[in-house]
């Protein structure tokens, strides 16, 4: 792709501008996209200005400008999203390639307020495309043209890696990869902390965290053993008798989460 992707591809507004959107644009930004094609708009001016100073070329628009460009992100929260569905069924047409990005707001719900469309789909984008590094599900709907399912994932293509799933999938990779970072993240943190604490420089112990996590994965992963023959290769587990603890956490908030979510 070259840097003038936005130009040779159709307009593209975002409704939302929030931490996803940020993450969009970023990870375009990382590939040296040009970005004067993209168009934003948020209820609250001061997202969009913080927006503005980290991606100047982007444009600020209405609702209405937004939901008319020929590719139109729907970066909401699913509370918001019916009210505004409403709002944009008059400027969307049949040619509009509609992308929403949240979960438990299903296909149908979304053609209950847009039956004119035909290009939808449905992504749970993943926060690590930030660094061109996501792993995202994707859902097409059976009426979506090949040749601009073809546009969409190129885009997507600068994300990371994208998957094409079923629509009733959708939820649980929300759960299992998209929210999956925010169950490790502190823990890393703490890690950290604790060998700056024990003597250890603050690169010593970043390092020693990401190449031990990196290890553990790609061990538990594709060693070619079992689940518990990998779990036994370390004699000492420093928190072995609170993982009945973990596990229960566990289970208990994102079964929560997963069916509040769940269409």
């Amino acid at each position: 792709m070259t840097n003038d992707y936005f130009m040779k591809t159709p307009t593209i507004g975002f409704i939302g501008g929030g931490r996803i959107t940020r993450v969009l644009l970023q990870a375009f930004g990382n590939k040296k996209i040009n970005l004067v094609q993209a168009t934003v708009f948020d209820t609250d001016s001061a997202m969009t200005d913080k927006l503005l100073k980290r991606f100047p070329d982007i444009h600020i628009g209405t609702l209405e400008e937004v939901a008319s460009k020929e590719i139109v992100i729907l970066a909401l929260h699913p509370p918001m999203i019916m009210e505004t569905l409403e709002k944009i069924a008059p400027v969307v047409t049949s040619r509009t390639i509609f992308g929403s990005l949240a979960p438990k707001i299903d296909s149908k719900k979304i053609l209950s307020k847009l039956p004119q469309l035909t290009r939808l789909v449905r992504l749970i984008p993943n926060a690590t495309s930030v660094i061109n590094e996501g792993y995202n599900p994707i859902w097409f709907a059976p009426t979506f043209p090949s040749d601009d399912k073809e546009i969409v994932l190129q885009m997507l293509d600068f994300l990371g890696t994208s998957l094409e799933v079923d629509e009733h999938k959708l939820e649980a990779y929300a759960v299992i990869s998209a929210m999956a970072p925010t169950y490790f993240w502190f823990q890393w943190k703490k890690l950290v902390e604790l060998g700056i604490e024990f003597g250890m420089g603050h690169y010593e112990a970043r390092e020693a965290v990401l190449q031990a996590m990196y290890g553990s994965l790609e061990t538990y992963f594709n060693a070619g053993m079992l689940p518990d023959e990998v779990m036994d290769l370390v004699p000492v587990k420093p928190i072995g008798n609170h993982e009945p603890e973990i596990e229960s956490i566990y289970e208990k908030c994102l079964r929560e989460l997963y069916s509040k979510i769940k269409v």
